[in-house]
């Protein structure tokens, strides 16, 4: 074979990053409402430990890092909302950890303001979701109601609509667990594969 051999070399494409964003959205999610639930340590969610350390590793780095390869893949959608979720879950460690426990700090309205925020973000990207496929839009619907119902509760004190804001994220969880494991069988083309639905807005070019 030749030294001066210029022909392209063919690489692999590469794996698909968004099942492991979604489950470790997931999980997170999924501690976290179950506390807010009271199905751990209590409806505060604050005084529970369950969630925090998933928070920073599993919803924060391992997301964050996902939405970074989403980038290599040429998926905005997936790198934004991956990046931006898993920056939240390290923001939310951050201020759990170190501000929330500042003597004097309203830290149910620090959190009502913070999820009004990420509600803001993730309606646009409900919208967006839209393009994408049915099951993708069940998670950022899930989403955006529970972020709506618990800033509602924080805000106004009320354990009871945080409650509900708990269960609302469990079914998200569950909703972004199937989506991650279609993800999984898509990605192995092995004979078992899970639906995901159709886009509900089709693109120009369908």
């Amino acid at each position: 074979m030749s030294v001066n051999d210029d022909r392209p070399i063919m690489l692999a494409p590469p794996a698909d990053p968004a099942p492991l964003g979604l489950a470790g959205f997931a999980l997170t999610t999924f501690l976290l409402s179950a506390a807010n639930a009271g199905w751990t340590r209590g409806a505060t969610a604050l005084n529970s430990g369950e969630w925090l350390p998933y928070a920073l590793a599993y919803g924060g780095v391992a997301q964050l890092l996902a939405g970074m390869w989403e980038f290599r893949n040429r998926n905005v959608f997936g790198a934004t909302a991956f990046g931006t979720y898993g920056s939240f879950w390290i923001g939310l460690w951050f201020y759990v950890r170190y501000i929330a426990a500042i003597p004097g700090e309203n830290v149910a309205n620090d959190l009502g303001w913070i999820l009004t925020g990420f509600a803001i973000f993730t309606l646009y990207m409900l919208i967006f979701s839209m393009q994408a496929n049915t099951a993708i839009f069940g998670v950022f619907l899930g989403l955006e109601v529970a972020l709506i119902v618990l800033a509602i509760g924080r805000f106004s004190l009320n354990a009871n609509l945080i409650k509900v804001g708990g269960y609302v994220g469990i079914v998200t969880a569950a909703l972004a667990w199937y989506t991650s494991a279609a993800g999984i069988a898509a990605g192995m083309g092995g004979r078992v594969r899970l639906p995901v639905g159709p886009p509900l807005i089709r693109s120009r070019a369908g």
